[in-house]
């Protein structure tokens, strides 16, 4: 059968547009992120971080559209995407909500500083993050268990479903108390849900991973093979994110007149040594990752979105480098977070190429003719079942003119 007629390059586009988008989205959140923290800052730094900051919020918003306007045509395909547990690295709103955590990073390093967004602004988006992280950790754990798993396939993606988005509410947190002056009463409150909340998604992660060490019996092959870099994630972020609430917690509790200023500083010191144990987890994630990396780029062009979890997992550990550096003032550290910097966008430079190449031939976000073909004529007929156009077909009626009869059916 031929396909129709209504079936169109854009059709074909918005059928076959998936949540995996999104970690193109985080992967270049990722650069201006890890490029933020550099210790030497040149202007022209600045701008290019900005480029990406705009950059990240353009493809955000073209994901949001072409999901919604999927949602719209293709209601069926765009259920069974939402059903699918583990799409690649990312499950569907994990991956969307993520993404906003790293726009609102953004806006607090960018916006603020600027004054084009108010800290008032940033500690309602804090609130809004964390209504939109609890309103979809409840359905993604629905998803996540309904689904029978084979656990020598388990990777430590399957652990971002229930983690991921609650685990960065202690970033966004952590962020979003540069900002609001430590004598504020919401900085308490905005501190406290960021410790609470982040733990329950770290140990939330840290049980999934430990199943995925467990049923360890080989190196992951292929496209799999990316999926061992969101091991990084938890440790990595973790200890990013306690290195800085523990600093915020020394100036903020001893404002308030919790604790006094020598156990503000004992405070902070347990911090940094639970995010240096957590810093050496993420390193050995990291370099198990590197060691046993398989994946052909040719011939698995169609795969290529998998890729991207070699990026924004290792921002967390990247940007603790720096606090570290920071920390004991040392060189190496500080020069290690720039030759990683450097990587990342390097990294980021070759699979964006990939991408587009990949995008541009068809391979990826893209369905074929006869799959939008079959969708649209499922939807049609689903339509003229549920909306029959038609009424039954009554008796006919006989009429008799004259000699001749003429039969008329009356519909």
């Amino acid at each position: 059968m031929l396909p129709s007629a209504q079936v169109n390059g854009i059709r074909q586009r918005i059928h076959g547009w998936s949540w995996q988008a999104f970690p193109i989205v985080m992967g270049t959140s990722a650069v201006f992120m890890t490029l933020s923290d550099l210790k030497h800052h040149p202007a022209f730094v600045l701008r290019i971080e900005m480029v990406f900051f705009v950059v990240s919020i353009t493809l955000f918003l073209v994901n949001i559209v072409m999901l919604l306007l999927q949602a719209i045509y293709f209601p069926h395909h765009a259920w069974s995407r939402l059903q699918d547990p583990i799409h690649g690295i990312s499950v569907p709103l994990m991956a969307s909500v993520v993404s906003f955590a790293t726009i609102i990073v953004g806006t607090i390093n960018y916006d603020v500083a600027y004054g084009y967004v108010s800290p008032n602004c940033i500690y309602a988006l804090f609130w809004v993050y964390l209504a939109i992280a609890m309103t979809t950790c409840f359905p993604m754990i629905k998803i996540t268990f309904s689904q029978h798993r084979n656990l020598l396939e388990f990777a430590p993606s399957c652990a971002f479903p229930v983690s991921a988005h609650i685990m960065l509410t202690g970033l966004v947190s952590a962020n979003t108390l540069r900002v609001i002056d430590a004598s504020d009463t919401r900085a308490l409150g905005v501190l406290l849900v960021g410790y609470v909340v982040h733990g329950l998604g770290l140990f939330m992660a840290f049980f999934f991973l430990s199943i995925y060490i467990i049923r360890y019996n080989g190196f992951m092959q292929s496209s799999q093979s990316n999926l061992a870099f969101v091991a990084c994630s938890p440790p990595g972020f973790s200890a990013l994110t306690l290195m800085s609430l523990g600093d915020h917690a020394r100036s903020i509790l001893t404002a308030h007149g919790y604790i006094t200023e020598v156990s503000g500083d004992v405070w902070y010191s347990a911090s940094v040594m639970a995010s240096l144990l957590l810093y050496g987890l993420a390193l050995f994630f990291f370099v198990l990752g590197v060691i046993t990396y398989r994946y052909p780029f040719k011939g698995h062009m169609d795969e290529i979105l998998t890729c991207w979890a070699m990026t924004f997992p290792n921002v967390g550990w990247i940007n603790a480098t720096r606090l570290l550096g920071d920390i004991f003032e040392s060189q190496g550290f500080l020069t290690f977070h720039l030759v990683m910097t450097i990587l990342m966008c390097i990294t980021w430079l070759f699979l964006t190429i990939f991408t587009a190449t990949a995008f541009f031939q068809g391979k990826i976000l893209k369905s074929g003719e006869e799959d939008v073909d079959k969708d649209v004529h499922q939807t049609g007929d689903e339509i003229m079942e549920n909306h029959p156009t038609s009424a039954p077909v009554t008796s006919s009626v006989t009429h008799h003119l004259g000699s001749s009869s003429r039969t008329l059916i009356t519909i």
